[in-house]
Order: C-alpha cells, then sequence, then structure tokens
C-alpha cells in the first residue's frame, strides 16, 4: 500500500547512479537502469528483436501479427502502435509543434524537423560505402544504393517494366492510362 501511495506524490526518493534521473519507485530505477546497462531481457521469437521492457516486446508483436488495435476515430485508419495514432492525429488537427530556428517553418513531428534542419546546416550523415555520395536520410541512401545493386524492386502490372522507386513507377503507369483512355474513345467514336 505504502508503494502505491508513492505514485501520488512528486517524491522521488530512488536515484541512478549514473546520471541521476530520479524515480517514485524502485522497479521503474531498476527498468531504467537497463538503459546504462544495455540488458533487454526480453526477446520476440519470430525476428529475436530484444526489448529492456515486456510491454515493448508485446507491442511490437503487432508487427508479426499483423494486428492493429489503435483506430482513429476520424477516419478510421488503424496502427500498431498508440504512438503512431497519436502522430497521426495531427494531421486532422493540423498540430505542428516542432518549429525550425532558422526560417520558422513547422512540423509534427521531431524526427521531420530534424531532417528538415539539414537543409540549412548541410549535414549528410548516410555516407554511400561504395561511392562519394551521402544522404541527409537512411531512405535515400537506400534508394541511392539499388544504383550499385541493380535492385529494382518496383514492378509495372501492365507491361512488367522494373523500377528503383515507386514514384517513378507511377509516372510510367499513366503511359497505360493514357493507352486505355484513347481506345475508350476510340471504340465510343466507332459507335
Amino acid at each position: 500500500m505504502k508503494q502505491h501511495q508513492g505514485i501520488h506524490t512528486v517524491e522521488r526518493p530512488y536515484r541512478c547512479d549514473v546520471c541521476n534521473k530520479n524515480f517514485r519507485q524502485l522497479q521503474d530505477l531498476k527498468v531504467h537502469q537497463r538503459v546504462h546497462t544495455g540488458e533487454r531481457p526480453y526477446r520476440c521469437d519470430v525476428c529475436y528483436k530484444t526489448f529492456r521492457q515486456l510491454p515493448h516486446l508485446k507491442v511490437h508483436q503487432h508487427v508479426h501479427t499483423g494486428e492493429r488495435p489503435y483506430p482513429c476515430d476520424l477516419c478510421k485508419k488503424t496502427f500498431s502502435y498508440r504512438s503512431y495514432l497519436k502522430l497521426h492525429q495531427r494531421v486532422h488537427t493540423g498540430e505542428s509543434p516542432y518549429c525550425c530556428d532558422v526560417c520558422n517553418k513547422t512540423f509534427s513531428q521531431l524526427r521531420l524537423l530534424t531532417l528538415h534542419q539539414r537543409v540549412h546546416t548541410g549535414e549528410r550523415p548516410y555516407p554511400c560505402d561504395l561511392c562519394n555520395k551521402a544522404f541527409n536520410d537512411r531512405c535515400s541512401l537506400k534508394v541511392h544504393q539499388r544504383v550499385h545493386t541493380g535492385e529494382r524492386p518496383y514492378c509495372c502490372n501492365v507491361c512488367n517494366k522494373t523500377f528503383r522507386q515507386l514514384p517513378h513507377l507511377k509516372v510510367h503507369q499513366h503511359v497505360h492510362i493514357a493507352v486505355i483512355c484513347v481506345k475508350k474513345h476510340s471504340v465510343q467514336k466507332i459507335i
């Protein structure tokens, strides 16, 4: 009972001796200390990824089951993580709490602000191992590496032409849409 009452006070008697962060409960301190020790005692049986806390493992398992238990009340889109739902809801509210201190552009997510700030700093922290190019985000590096590997993961379902990037496939597909439209108009003129 005394331990439970501690969560209703501001008292934080348990201190991490590494970083001096304080906690209300001893168990919270023990879980926190795994940040410093690197201990990750909970392992996913499917992909073997490890976690510091059991609830994080349980949420992670949605990736493998396909379960998306967090629906948006406004558009019914569903999410596997509650945090993803909360980020998504900013689409509806227009909330953009992160502001660039150089140009005042605002962002709904901190990671988007961090990515944007590289425009101003010129930072490109993702270098290609095979050539001199570097990129400001991991995704751009991955797309670039397809130049070296020859990977073309996007395939047109009409003519089987392949592409390195999804936007290139989408542009290409307009060729087929235009042909279909022309054929429909030709048939209509004949009738």
